[in-house]
């Protein structure tokens, strides 16, 4: 499974941060940055929340 960000729609909140902090990170910029593309199996349901959570929807998994 790998995670991916919409860099345009992210408005930098956080919260996916502070959900999965060794996934996402919040830049400088104000923008998410994926730490880790691919997902771990130990890390599944902590990444699906906050993909699910983001308020903007800015975040997704793909299935690889």
């Amino acid at each position: 499974m790998k995670v991916a960000a919409d860099r345009i729609t992210c408005l930098g909140m956080g919260l996916c941060e502070v959900t999965a902090p060794g996934v996402f990170e919040v830049g400088d910029d104000g923008a998410v940055l994926v730490l880790a593309e691919h997902v771990a199996p130990d890390q599944l349901d902590t990444v699906t929340a906050a993909v699910e959570g983001c308020p903007t929807e800015a975040l997704s998994l793909i299935q690889d």
